[in-house]
């Protein structure tokens, strides 16, 4: 950020014209902007600078208001205004004047405007509405300057309603004879992909165009539009394999300008970009990897100079041979490249390395007892950051054997850790293997209470939640479920006997609901001694409301007997009279219920804590009260991150540089996808010059004498004498049971004798040792395959979601297409080119225990469906059919899966049977049904086997949609060479253009071995439109009170008499719309999304297109469903 200021004001003089030597750099004395950075670097206070800023916008808003402001005047005065708001300063009577700059002056003053602009406004402000004829105009110039400057704009800041608007005119200049235009073009269309993708879906053939254009700069611009669209469907853009494989081949051969080097690096971020795009295509094809090998090896071969960007290019490298199919000799090579990187003594380089090593040991576990000890010694760096990101890479290794100990490793660093972010990173991967891994009921109790003891109340609400829904749920065995309650509940007793003034308050939370259920299970407690525990925790000062009200339930749940009573009744009078209404009303509850037991015993049954409850998510029953509402004038209901970003958006500069730094609640991040930029070359050395390159620099203002130096050449700078004092406090932990506190203590009594201590190598060996269990051990790997995962041992009821369990069977199926061939950067012949396909299978086998696994997924056509690697537990939803003969034991034989569609399902509108996936015991396929008011998903299970198949369940569930099983629906077991139907209702809880359901099968043997099916089906949104029956009346009420709405130009049916009905026509058989009413050249349109969620639409006939505008009380559904307009119309 600081070289881009510097260079902004480096440039200001000669935007301005202040020298009379043209391109001077220095600013010119009489600069009224020079002397006001003068003035404010010479201030000593905040005070001093805020006084001296609001006179100078004093100043400026008297002259941009005065009339006798010239251009060149207006000019100046923007750029100083723009300089105040970089401070944090409000300008906003400046705004309108930017705009009037933009659109008036000359050549460069509307350079400056446009800048303005850019910097002041954001995209949903309401003032750049009047910068859109503007655009348009300077789009249509033939001033080469003025058409970049609209170009850059666009790119930047245009809002989302007026791009098609200007559409047509960004898509000429794909065409245009200069490059500098093309490539500002194709930016422009990038960013309109970006926001709105729905409205560019029709120019996919003129990316392709620019990806072949003959100037490296506009086709390096192209690789971002395809980067972003390979993402989201790789299997639509595997013909380009070729292309870009071609392109990287000349990059790497230094075929382009020398202009494109970088240190003597030919195109190093394109070289970035197309090996980002190859592990895309390549990933699960062996086909298209097979086409990758050659340009890979050359360009690891080539990145052999010791500089930051050829460990770049080398890390791009190494991730993409780990991503799509192996070969070995380039595995050889990656490895190297990560060794050299952890062995490096350079603590930037092996950071590095352990990133590296972090993403790679994903796909081969084994490779991290290469470097075990160099891992070892990671965790007792002085560098806090070496020790985070060596504690996940051990995160992604555990397995149930070396559980313990890592958890042991991360805790202690939680204890020292000061920041925030770790803390809360950490403390979800801890939550994360307590119950994945966890060896006994003890040891998850304690490592949960030290869990939520550490983590205090800044840890993720969802860690709590998750925890006391597992104790609510259970798992498979009722006598495990008393024990682990019995455990928590002995556990939480000795913590409230303690100093519960010393736990956080979601702790005390917990601690409050798990008594509140289940303290009833141990025999030798009273009530009555749980609730002066509980008393004893409302009567601290730092008690919050909200924990307050959670013991004040839990009370409730304990009155049982007259002691009880006494109890309650005090603690009710004295909360009967707090200023917290919440609390009046729990104590009022308390009062009652304790009073009445048949009425508490009917409110708060017993053992009712896992029983599902039926919410009205929808809040149907307030729709009566919110219409009258806005039939009154009240305002639509925006949600909370609307209402956050419109108050984000309200200052779009005040950057407030020297406000206090607050600490920020940030989510724990998804570590799939962590990686590192750089790798080290393979024949390079170790030397790093360019990461020793220490950044010098003064200011007179800064006095450091007395300063203790807390940084150096290898980082951050650690006292000494703090490390000694922390290794010499030991931390009391008031967490453990007694039980557990005897064996403590017995052991620091052993400890404290003096025995002989073992030598350091040889402790370093015994933790390896104990790390690394598990990975020596694990059964042969291929090269993209992994061992099975060891069993979990809490195993969630079938109505929950949790890790698989078991032997893990996943099929892959993929598009595999034949790339035509590509002899120069002008690929030209590719964009006529047929395309041709053919479907194929995969079976990879097993999967790794490692946590965070990036497992690959084949995405297929619109009402195809998908089959990818997701880990989820299931519960059982199965009807059985009849046997059918087994004819042919041959995997390629088709069943005759349609007989066995339900009767009461005949006759609907039905899907086309889509195989999922199959293994040698069972054969997967679905459809889906569309009833008046539902969507039923069938599933079809074959048991090929000789043999029957026990306990089976299954589980479906979906991130966009609410899964709920029929109820006959639901078998234990399977018998040879039969089929068994499921039906699952589906309905839209989150709009998309298409939805997915994921499922997973778990059976077992009659050897007792269990197995697991993983799969998923997708559909699309199509599936759940209806039509709505509305009057014209009845419309135009409903449309003024939608705020969610989107607009878009699709095309006209013009081979029809009549092109809008025609249009409509078509809409209405392959959409199911109701075409409301037809008048002239305008036609309005009604549908709902099961379950009574609408859609209006407005449509019009102009310039030979049909301009739709679209409404719903919705977010997303319009976008989804003028991408399916544009697809019905296409495919018509």
């Amino acid at each position: 950020m600081s070289d881009v200021v510097e260079k902004t004001l480096t440039a200001l003089p000669s935007l301005l014209s202040l020298d009379p030597q043209p391109g001077s750099a220095k600013l010119s004395s009489t600069s009224k902007l020079g002397n006001l950075i003068r003035a404010i670097t010479e201030l000593t206070s905040k005070h001093e600078e805020e006084k001296l800023i609001q006179c100078e916008l004093v100043s400026l808003k008297e002259q941009i208001s005065s009339p006798n402001t010239s251009m060149r005047q207006m000019k100046e005065l923007m750029v100083r205004a723009i300089y105040c708001e970089m401070l944090g300063y409000e300008a906003s009577f400046s705004y309108i004047h930017a705009i009037k700059l933009a659109q008036q002056g000359t050549v460069l003053e509307k350079r400056v405007g446009y800048l303005a602009v850019s910097l002041f406004l954001n995209e949903s402000h309401e003032l750049l509405l009047l910068l859109v004829n503007t655009v348009l105009k300077d789009l249509q110039s033939t001033n080469l300057i003025e058409v970049c400057m609209a170009l850059t704009v666009v790119s930047q800041i245009f809002p989302k309603d007026m791009i098609p608007a200007i559409l047509p005119l960004v898509e000429e200049k794909l065409n245009h004879p200069k490059e500098i235009i093309r490539r500002k073009a194709v930016l422009a269309l990038y960013k309109f992909y970006l926001i709105a993708p729905n409205q560019v879906q029709h120019i996919h053939n003129k990316f392709r165009k620019a990806l072949c254009d003959r100037d490296p700069g506009v086709m390096t611009a192209s690789l971002h539009i395809y980067l972003q669209m390979i993402q989201e469907n790789p299997e639509g853009y595997k013909d380009l394999t070729a292309s870009f494989v071609t392109i990287l081949k000349q990059v790497v051969g230094g075929k382009l300008p020398m202009d494109f080097n970088y240190h003597s690096v030919p195109a190093p971020w394109l070289q970035i970009q197309l090996l980002r795009i190859l592990s895309l295509l390549g990933k699960n094809d062996q086909s298209t990897s097979e086409t990758m090998y050659e340009v890979l090896d050359e360009s690891i071969r080539r990145a052999e100079m010791n500089h930051n960007i050829t460990y770049a290019i080398l890390y791009e490298c190494v991730k993409c041979i780990y991503t799509i199919h192996p070969k070995s000799e380039l595995l050889e090579k990656a490895a190297k490249c990560i060794g050299n990187f952890v062995m490096s003594p350079k603590i930037n380089l092996k950071y590095l390395g352990l990133k590296a090593l972090t993403y790679v040991v994903q796909q081969d576990p084994k490779l991290a007892l290469q470097h075990q000890m160099t891992i070892i010694e990671c965790l007792d760096h002085p560098d806090l950051i070496i020790k985070r990101e060596t504690l996940e890479l051990l995160f992604r290794i555990t397995n149930g054997q070396n559980v313990t100990v890592i958890v042991e490793k991360m805790l202690e660093f939680l204890r020292m850790s000061k920041d925030d972010y770790t803390t809360i990173d950490l403390v979800g991967k801890v939550a994360e293997l307590a119950e994945k891994y966890a060896p006994d009921n003890e040891w998850f109790i304690e490592t949960m209470n030290t869990v939520f003891s550490v983590g205090g109340d800044m840890m993720q609400p969802d860690i709590p939640n998750s925890f006391l829904k597992l104790l609510s749920e259970g798992f498979d065995s009722v006598e495990e479920d008393r024990k682990l309650r019995l455990f928590a509940v002995d556990s939480y007793v000795s913590l409230l006997q303690g100093e519960p003034g010393k736990l956080p308050q979601c702790f005390l939370q917990v601690i409050s609901w798990v008594l509140g259920e289940y303290s009833y299970l141990s025999g030798d407690l009273e009530p009555a001694r749980v609730l002066q525990l509980l008393a004893r925790v409302l009567d601290m000062k730092q008690t919050s409301s909200e924990t307050k009200s959670w013991v004040l339930v839990a009370m409730t749940k304990l009155c049982e007997s007259g002691a009880d009573v006494s109890v309650a009744q005090e603690v009710s009078e004295t909360f009967s009279s707090s200023m917290d209404t919440v609390l009046r009303q729990k104590a009022h509850e308390l009062q009652q219920l304790s009073q009445h037991s048949d009425l508490r015993a009917r409110v708060l049954p017993r053992g009712s804590g896992s029983e599902p409850l039926e919410v009205d998510s929808s809040l149907s029953f307030l729709d009566g009260f919110v219409s009258e509402a806005l039939a009154a004038g009240a305002a639509p209901y925006k949600p909370p991150h609307q209402r956050q970003e419109e108050l984000a958006q309200a200052k779009a500069l005040s950057l407030e540089p020297y406000g206090l730094s607050l600490p920020i609640n940030m989510s724990s991040c998804s570590n799939a996808d962590r990686q590192s930029p750089t790798l080290l070359s393979i024949s390079s050395g170790l030397s790093g010059d360019s990461t020793d390159v220490l950044h010098r620099g003064g200011s007179t203002t800064l006095k450091l004498d007395g300063v203790k130096r807390l940084w150096g050449r290898e980082g951050y700078l650690v006292p000494r004498e703090n490390v000694d004092e922390a290794a010499q406090i030991e931390v009391p932990s008031p967490l453990q049971s007694p039980s557990r506190q005897g064996v403590a203590d017995s052991s620091h009594t052993q400890a404290s004798t003096p025995t002989q201590a073992p030598e350091p190598e040889q402790e370093k060996k015994q933790l390896a040792s104990s790390l690394f269990v598990g990975l020596s051990s694990q059964s042969s790997l291929c090269l993209m395959g992994k061992s099975e995962p060891t069993p979990q041992r809490f195993r969630r009821k079938a109505k929950g979601h949790s890790s698989s369990l078991g032997a893990i069977v996943q099929i892959s199926n993929s598009l595999v297409s034949h790339p035509t061939d590509v002899d120069s950067l002008l690929c030209n012949n590719q964009l006529g080119s047929n395309i041709t396909s053919e479907q194929t299978s995969e079976l990879p086998e097993g999967l790794t225990n490692a946590n965070g696994t990036c497992d690959g997924e084949a995405k297929l056509n619109d009402r195809d469906t998908k089959v990818q690697k997701l880990s989820h537990t299931g519960k059982d939803g199965f009807a059985a059919a009849a046997p059918i003969p087994y004819e042919d034991p041959n995997r390629n034989e088709v069943f005759s899966i349609s007989s066995h569609l339900p009767a009461e399902l005949s006759g609907l509108s039905c899907s086309e049977i889509t195989p999922l996936c199959s293994n040698q015991n069972l054969d997967l396929s679905a459809c889906h049904v569309q009833k008046d008011d539902s969507v039923v998903q069938v599933v079809f299970i074959t048991n090929f086997s000789d043999t029957s198949v026990q306990q089976m369940l299954l589980d479906i569930h979906s991130d966009q949609l609410e899964v709920s099983c029929a109820s006959d629906s639901r078998l234990k077991d399977v018998r040879s060479h039969s089929v068994a139907v499921c039906q699952y209702f589906l309905s839209v809880k989150r709009p998309s253009a298409h939805v997915e359901t994921v499922g997973m099968v778990s059976y077992q043997l009659t050897d007792g071995m269990r197995q697991e099916v993983q799969f998923s089906y997708k559909l699309p949104l199509t599936s759940f439109i209806r039509p709505l029956t509305v009057s014209t009346e009845e419309y135009g009420t409903m449309w003024l009170t939608f705020s969610n709405d989107t607009k878009q130009n699709l095309t006209l049916v013009s081979d029809a008499q009549e092109p809008l009905a025609a249009t409509l026509n078509v809409l209405k058989k392959k959409l199911q719309l109701h075409i409301v009413e037809i008048i002239d050249m305008e036609g309005i349109v009604a549908c709902q999304l099961l379950q009574d969620q609408p859609c209006l639409m407005h449509c019009r006939v102009h310039a030979g297109k049909l301009a739709v505008w679209l409404r719903s009380p919705v977010p997303d559904l319009p976008d989804c469903l003028i991408y399916h307009c544009q697809r019905a119309l296409q495919e018509h």
